[in-house]
């Protein structure tokens, strides 16, 4: 079963191929929206079924690009953000948190999903300052010598690069951290990194916990989803220095105010 979107003058029509889950779409679920299909529904469902809190591992994740994105923006003066996997628009995306901080800021999303793409057009015609690259983000070389990146990125100036809860949803040969050693490695002095992650705490409590979401999750229509270490994860800055409190939970990286409640088991 297949979709297409249609396209502007000029433009090719985007297929969209509604039998296969998205990890887009499946994180559109996640967050409530109203872009995705029944296949991407079943993946949430599924992993609800393991942990009722499931929505939260997205919400976390949002909440914690929009605070990182108003550090960078209002306290190291970067104003320059490549996005890698910038997924669905939804309330707060990173050009609309930097620019009402820093009304130059440029923002080049990066993702390779159709429907993204149908989406990403509509933001290029919208906001001069926002640039959209239908590239693989897990093919750094591609990523860095590709045209928009680089038209509209300057490589003398510091870049804020983030790979916002999609290296958990690579399965390719190469070891991750040799990806964002090359990423890392081609970024000016005075750049910043984000990552958020999958993480298996390792604990008797919550590793279990961590192993059957992954297990549901690779299982499921959309076939990706492996839960790293702390030291696994921590190894995909290399050479970096963390800003405090370093690598936290999503929801311990300075939240916006004091926590009233206790975590759900699927945050730790």
């Amino acid at each position: 079963m297949t979709a297409d979107l249609s396209a502007s003058d000029g433009e090719t029509p985007i297929h969209i191929d509604t039998s296969k889950a998205s990890i887009a779409r499946v994180y559109d679920a996640f967050l409530g929206g109203k872009d995705n299909y029944e296949v991407d529904r079943e993946v949430f469902r599924r992993v609800r079924e393991v942990t009722p809190e499931a929505a939260q591992l997205a919400w976390d994740n949002r909440q914690f690009l929009i605070r990182a994105t108003r550090f960078i923006a209002a306290e190291t003066g970067v104003t320059q953000f490549l996005d890698c996997g910038s997924g669905l628009p939804t309330a707060e995306n990173t050009h609309q948190v930097a620019q009402r901080i820093a009304p130059d800021a440029r923002v080049v999303y990066v993702d390779n999903d159709p429907v993204v793409l149908a989406h990403g057009r509509a933001l290029l015609e919208e906001n001069t300052q926002t640039h959209f690259s239908p590239a693989d983000i897990f093919e750094p070389a591609q990523i860095l010598q590709d045209e928009v990146v680089r038209s509209r990125l300057d490589f003398s100036e510091p870049i804020a690069l983030f790979q916002m809860g999609t290296l958990h949803h690579y399965d390719g040969e190469r070891p991750p951290q040799d990806i964002m050693r090359e990423y890392i490695e081609a970024l000016p002095s005075g750049s910043y990194v984000g990552i958020s992650h999958f993480l298996d705490p390792e604990t008797e409590e919550h590793s279990d916990l961590a192993r059957r979401m992954e297990q549901t999750f690779l299982h499921s229509p959309m076939g990706t989803g492996v839960f790293r270490t702390r030291a696994e994860i921590e190894a995909m800055f290399p050479g970096l220095e963390f800003v405090e409190p370093g690598l936290v939970l999503c929801a311990d990286w300075w939240p916006t105010g004091p926590r009233l409640k206790p975590l759900y088991p699927v945050q730790p």
